[in-house]
């Protein structure tokens, strides 16, 4: 019923969903203290302002744009997933994606926290040949798992659970050579990560990615779409991820510096919000590990 209520909505220009964000993400800015405070010190903490100056733009074009990422979900999440790929307008180092799909290795997309996650989850699903299983976390708010599980199972998608059926599923799809799409910027659970820097600050990093792509001998390629002005839709970003040693530590410390490198593409729309640097129950604080 909820879905079938929703649905006409998502219709709506991509404009008006983005200026609804832009009231939705100073209200939430305004109403919430901690949201406000860890977005504040997540961005100030990054580094990536030149000065003060710099700070308070990025900081405004932040509250902005974590408005407009919400507010664009009923849009990912209930058109066709064609008529949302369609919404990428440009593509930049598609051709890593090309070179990887004419070998037989099986490819890992690797997507952080930045820009519009489902819009780049379902253009990959719509222009890959392969089967794609994505790994992803329940929302918050209950009620809208169905909404985000019709999206995930589109096309030839398949919606991973953060759990060990969804690993099961996730070997399984790799072991067949086909495509997996994992966000590298979720905080595990206690003993599936490691501290590693992320923006000069320990941030407990998951050892399941590079894992996975040294066990199955995966391409891996990190991805994201950024979100154009005006809703004018998406601009798709590709780069591949710097060889892995093996070591953990070395090899969180890569995908992170990769995960920052993309970030610096479009600062303003990462999800500063995120508690990235919380320490997960039963999981040993960055002194205890190296220790």
């Amino acid at each position: 019923m909820l879905l079938g209520l929703l649905r006409p909505f998502a219709w709506l220009p991509l404009w008006f969903y983005h200026g609804l964000g832009t009231v939705m993400g100073w209200l939430v800015w305004m109403a919430d203290s901690t949201y406000r405070q860890r977005l504040a010190a997540n961005l100030r903490q990054s580094g990536l302002a030149k000065n003060d100056a710099d700070y308070s733009r990025l900081l405004r074009s932040s509250i902005v744009q974590h408005g407009r990422a919400g507010a664009e979900m009923l849009v990912h999440w209930l058109r066709p997933a064609e008529k949302v790929a369609q919404l990428v307008i440009e593509r930049r180092g598609w051709e890593h994606v090309e070179a990887a799909l004419a070998s037989p290795k099986p490819i890992l997309f690797v997507s952080p926290h930045l820009g519009a996650i489902e819009a780049c989850g379902a253009y990959l699903v719509m222009r890959m040949p392969r089967q794609m299983a994505a790994l992803y976390r329940p929302p918050k708010i209950s009620a809208l798992e169905p909404l985000m599980l019709e999206s995930r199972n589109r096309g030839n998608a398949l919606a991973a659970p953060a759990n060990a059926k969804g690993v099961r599923l996730l070997l399984k799809t790799l072991k067949a050579g086909q495509t997996a799409y994992m966000l590298p910027d979720q905080a595990p659970g206690a003993g599936d990560g490691v501290w590693a820097p992320f923006f000069g600050k320990p941030a407990y990093t998951m050892t399941l990615l590079p894992r996975l792509a040294r066990q199955f001998d995966a391409t891996v390629l990190m991805c994201f779409a950024e979100r154009l002005s005006w809703g004018r839709g998406y601009r798709m970003h590709v780069e591949p991820l710097p060889p892995l040693s093996g070591d953990p530590l070395a090899d969180a410390s890569t995908v992170n510096t990769a995960v920052e490198a993309l970030v610096a593409r479009a600062p303003s729309q990462y999800l500063w919000s995120y508690n990235r640097y919380k320490r997960p129950a039963g999981a040993p604080g960055p002194d205890e590990e190296k220790a």
